[in-house]
């Protein structure tokens, strides 16, 4: 078991304690309360999108920790601790057959970020490449490269393998090499990529937005990622966002969930870089 898996399931097992314990404190739950927890990108869209339902909604109240990315929010999910979670993945067979309902939402596009001072406006592919396998260690101003990786089973690590045959091959070097820096999660990755002389990653274009760390977001091959990139076929690296529920979905999450389909919550998902694909049914 790798390091970064290890904090992932400590954290884990942490933070399903805590919700579990809100879970089971009727007064914590008092009125309307609704418990979401998920992907990191999933939840820079959710605060939003929560901000502009609290406004028309008074009285309900929401609790959202520390993101547990797609896999760990479903169990949560499945396991009663939140009401619903906020994935980048399909649900496996099992989760079905355990009553989870995987509703599509949108995409948002998977930028390439730098630490604010790197020199660049634009990389292509191949330079991508060649800097992920190790190949190119050095910025055009002298700077040295560091990579902030995501851990291998990460549904961002399994975008940017994705992305062409030499990428898959230059991200599955560099998860092997030893020193390297590991984010487990989206936020994590984006203050260390922010906070990191010369480092490079990847975010979910939500996380920049409304995060608002001080990154630098690279065109991929001259194109910018965007919603209007991903809706054209110009931008290739897509992030899913979905909803996953159960049968017990309490009333007030379900009129959450109403909003957020709705044309008004459509509209705050989109000024936070999200291109919806749902019909809105």
């Amino acid at each position: 078991m790798g390091h970064a898996t290890s904090i992932l399931l400590s954290r884990l097992c942490l933070i399903l304690l805590n919700l579990l314990f809100f879970a089971g404190t009727p007064q914590a739950l008092a009125g309307d309360a609704i418990r979401i927890n998920g992907s990191g990108s999933g939840l820079e869209m959710m605060k939003p999108l929560i901000e502009g339902y609290g406004k028309a909604s008074r009285g309900v109240t929401f609790i959202m920790e520390k993101p547990l990315g797609s896999s760990g929010a479903i169990k949560a999910l499945l396991a009663g601790a939140i009401d619903i979670a906020v994935t980048s993945k399909p649900l496996k067979p099992e989760e079905i057959a355990r009553g989870g309902k995987l509703r599509y939402f949108g995409k948002t596009p998977l930028a390439i970020v730098t630490e604010k001072n790197v020199p660049l406006k634009t990389i292509s592919i191949k330079e991508l490449e060649d800097i992920y396998s190790g190949k190119t260690t050095k910025w055009p101003n002298g700077e040295t490269i560091r990579i902030v990786l995501r851990p291998n089973e990460d549904i961002d690590t399994h975008i940017l393998k994705g992305l062409s045959p030499g990428m898959a091959e230059a991200v599955t070097k560099a998860q092997r090499r030893q020193g390297m820096i590991i984010a487990v999660t989206d936020p994590e990755s984006n203050d260390m990529v922010a906070k990191t002389a010369g480092s490079i990653g990847a975010s979910g274009l939500t996380g920049v937005i409304v995060g608002k760390e001080p990154l630098h977001v690279l065109a991929l091959d001259g194109v910018m990622p965007s919603r209007k990139a991903l809706a054209g076929g110009t931008y290739p690296l897509a992030k899913n966002i979905n909803f996953v529920t159960t049968g017990k979905l309490p009333h007030a999450a379900a009129k959450f969930l109403a909003f957020i389909y709705s044309n008004k919550g459509r509209a705050i998902a989109e000024k936070a870089g999200v291109l919806i694909t749902a019909d809105g049914k």
